[in-house]
Formats: C-alpha cells, sequence, structure tokens
C-alpha cells in the first residue's frame, strides 16, 4: 500500500442502542494515539472533527418500532455527505463510531463513488434486522440490512439512493450471534458468512485468504470497505462494548487479519465502532482499536 492522506471523521453518536457511553469512543480512540500511530507508519492524517449529533429522547416509535430513528437518520445523511466528500477528494475515510448505525451513512458515502462495493463486516452480529424482526427497536442492529436494501425507507435511501451495497458483495467475520429474521436473510440472498464456527475449524489466515479472493476474483469488487465492530474481538480483549458475546476472535488473529488485508491492498475505506469507555477497562478497547488500525495500515514487528 502506497503511502495515504487519511481523514478521521468521529461520529460520537449513541443513538442506535440503549447502553450510554458509546458515543465518547471516538475520543478515546483518539485519546489512545490513533493520529500518532498512523503518522508513525508514514501517512498523512488530518482529523476531520465529529460528525454534529443532534438530541433524542430515546423513544421507540410505535408506528415503525425504530428507536431514534429521526436523529439517525439526519447524522447518517451528514456523515455520508462527509465521507463523500473526503472519498472524492483522493482521501482515505477512517471513521470512528459511536454505535454500529453510523455504518448506514459511512456505506452511503463511500458507495456512490464505486460501482461495485465489497464490505467485510468483522462482527460479533450480523446487524441484519429490520423494524418487523427487530425485538428492540434498536437501530445499530440494522445497518447492513439497511446497506443491502432491506428495512424502513429513511434508512435504505440515506443520500437519495438505495441499495449501497450487493448482498453478494458482503462477507462477515466472526458471527456468533444471528437472530432468525437475519438468518432468514442470509440464506435468502447467499451471503458470505464465516462464524467463528469457521474460524475455529479452517483458521483466520484460511479465513480471510479466502475472503480477498472471493471478493477481488469472483465479485470483482472494484473497492473494500472493512466495518469492524470491536465486540467482533473476545470479550477478554475487548471489555468496552455494549454488546459483548463470548468465544470472539483472539487479539492475535484480529492482528493477522488486519496484516494481511494491508498486505492484499484491498481496503479502501474503513471504520471502527462501539469502543464504549464507560464500560471499559482503563481504556483497554480503545487501545485495541488503535493497535488494529496500526496493523491495517502496514504496521509490522520487524
Amino acid at each position: 500500500m502506497n503511502k495515504l492522506n487519511i481523514s478521521i471523521i468521529g461520529v460520537p453518536m449513541d443513538h442506535g442502542q440503549t447502553r450510554r457511553g458509546v458515543d465518547m469512543g471516538p475520543s478515546a480512540i483518539r485519546y489512545a494515539g490513533v493520529v500518532d500511530r498512523i503518522e508513525e507508519l508514514g501517512h498523512r492524517v488530518t482529523d476531520e472533527g465529529d460528525i454534529l449529533i443532534g438530541q433524542t429522547d430515546g423513544s421507540v416509535d410505535t408506528e415503525t418500532n425504530l428507536r431514534n430513528l429521526k436523529a439517525i437518520t439526519k447524522a447518517t445523511e451528514a456523515l455520508g455527505d462527509k465521507v463523500f466528500n473526503v472519498a472524492e477528494a483522493g482521501n482515505f475515510p477512517l471513521v470512528l463510531g459511536g454505535d454500529h448505525s453510523i455504518a448506514i451513512g459511512t456505506l452511503a458515502g463511500i458507495s456512490e463513488r464505486h460501482e461495485n462495493l465489497g464490505v467485510i463486516w468483522y462482527d460479533a452480529h450480523a446487524d441484519m434486522n429490520t423494524s418487523d424482526t427487530s425485538p428492540s427497536g434498536n437501530i445499530h442492529g440494522m445497518p447492513l440490512a439497511a446497506s443491502f436494501g432491506h428495512g424502513h425507507e429513511k434508512l435504505t435511501n440515506i443520500r437519495g439512493y438505495s441499495p449501497k451495497v450487493k448482498p453478494e458483495n458482503i462477507v462477515i467475520i466472526g458471527a456468533r450471534s444471528v437472530d432468525p429474521g437475519e438468518r432468514e436473510l442470509i440464506k435468502e440472498h447467499g451471503i458470505r458468512v464465516y462464524s467463528m464456527h469457521e474460524i475455529d475449524k479452517m483458521g483466520m489466515h484460511a479465513v480471510i485468504e479466502e475472503s480477498i479472493k472471493y471478493l477481488k476474483e469472483e465479485r470483482n469488487t472494484d473497492a473494500v470497505h472493512l466495518s469492524l465492530d470491536l465486540d467482533g474481538i473476545d470479550p477478554m480483549y475487548t471489555p468496552g462494548v455494549g454488546t459483548p458475546v463470548p468465544g470472539g476472535i483472539s487479539y492475535r488473529e484480529s492482528h493477522l487479519a488486519m496484516e494481511m488485508l494491508f498486505d492484499a491492498n484491498i481496503i479502501t475505506s474503513a471504520e471502527f465502532v462501539e469502543v464504549n469507555p464507560i464500560l471499559d477497562e482503563k481504556n483497554k478497547t480503545a487501545d485495541v482499536a488503535v493497535a488494529l488500525i496500526g496493523s491495517l495500515f502496514g504496521e509490522k514487528l520487524l
């Protein structure tokens, strides 16, 4: 990978779920030294600041079964605009969350510039619920479904078009908590999923190798976005997340994944989400995020 111009965009939003504190994620990741970590690798970093997030009462709309829909659509529209402008200027968008509902905006901005975008969804969850299938109404469990056109039109039509990504261009890595409605969508659309079962059986090296080959050669994608939820990693390494699921990807496996993605020169945009300092231990989860960002941008031991 050549030296990049990387634009950091903070999205301090916690409206997609009910556990407060994830809005402080971008600050925690900055405090953990993300800018210095990337600059030490020779890349140029511009911190674009934070997207302005409006206030909300946290209620679930009885008609749509969606929590904080208005505030989230407003924030993701603004994020989509920002990501599009950053990418249009030739920079690499690095988005820091915030809860995972922000991915609706990130993908809306980045996919407008590409005809055949691929997505690697590194997460314990599939995030493919809709208002019809979600038991909670929490939109942070819906961004992937919304991005390939399933869900409420206010979520699917951010920036005025849908879908943002073809379901066959999606690879989910690390899944170990999938709801029944999500399972149906996965089967219906043939979405490629490497659950913890496959990771344990095959090893992370084979999983990433297959994912790269699938997206580059079989799907012929013209760009690949990495959406990394820190709950994809086992909570022994990342305790500061809102929806931890035991039995996750190890710290070392995650570094290997990022190192392989760097070596393949495949990632053109990325986001790191769901860091919640209130639930964390001495900023441990933000430190992991920064370390993985370092590996994604070329950090090596030797």
